[in-house]
């Protein structure tokens, strides 16, 4: 048994159908976490009652944070999500991951004090994330038909190690498999709200993990897990975020001045 406790968190906006996979998902796991959190960016009607469902389901709290909508604001929505956390140890997953029955106990044999972890995605494809959605089902291996990006489902934790590098490099971070000791995230004052709208805002807060002198520990073959097909997002505030992630970079920035503590 581990000895530390572990929160999921999973991001969501108003795709109850995706989101409901994530929790038949959980259920799955051969090690539950100690709770979910979910952080909702201004969801409807039909995904606060999908929420309330599944809060029956689980023997584990399942904590949700809300706030109006008001256009793309994750940043501000996950910290409020970590608010509510009493975990040590925080897996953040977006809403859109399907996860190997595996996930939980995978991170927490990868978890490492003075390291964050950043893992891996398959991708699934229109078809196949469609006929999912309708079937309710989410049972998927590397052979399962409607993959891309395959060699990211296959699980061989023998070689995991060997996939470990670039420590000190925060991009290719992303919040779709990431994980993080919540006392680190407090640290740097979690995600910077000042982000609005898609891009960046995961890197930017692995830079100032990685400032702080918590190393990066990417992982494959290990916490498997799987990205149901959508539209893109829109990038028009791309090179906006960008110029604050270049921000904390070019002044090796820790702790950002409007992020956890003032949500």
């Amino acid at each position: 048994m581990n000895s530390f406790t572990v929160g999921v968190l999973v991001s969501t906006y108003n795709w109850p159908g995706a989101l409901e996979l994530v929790f038949l998902s959980l259920l799955k796991q051969t090690v539950m976490p100690d709770e979910i959190l979910i952080a909702d960016d201004g969801s409807g009607k039909e995904t606060i009652e999908l929420i309330e469902r599944y809060k029956e389901k689980f023997k584990i709290p399942v904590k949700h944070a809300w706030h109006e909508d008001n256009g793309f604001r994750k940043s501000i929505v996950l910290n409020k999500a970590v608010k509510l956390s009493n975990a040590d140890y925080i897996i953040e997953i977006d809403g859109d991951i399907v996860l190997d029955r595996r996930f939980i106990a995978d991170h927490i044999s990868q978890a490492q004090t003075g390291y964050f972890v950043q893992g891996s995605r398959a991708m699934i494809n229109e078809v196949k994330t469609n006929q999912m959605i309708r079937e309710k089902d989410v049972n998927l291996n590397s052979l399962s038909r409607g993959l891309y990006t395959r060699f990211n489902a296959y699980r061989v934790p023998a070689l995991a190690k060997f996939y470990n590098n670039k420590p000190l490099d925060p991009m290719n971070v992303k919040g779709c498999n990431l994980a993080f000791w919540r006392q680190d995230y407090i640290k740097v004052n979690g995600y910077y709200n000042d982000f609005k709208g898609w891009g960046w805002e995961d890197y930017e807060f692995a830079a100032r993990l990685i400032n702080l002198g918590v190393h990066k520990k990417r992982i494959k073959m290990v916490a498997i897990c799987y990205h149901l097909f959508h539209k893109q997002t829109s990038r028009a505030n791309y090179y906006p975020n960008e110029v604050i992630y270049r921000r904390t970079v070019d002044e090796k920035l820790v702790y950002c001045d409007d992020g956890y503590a003032q949500v």
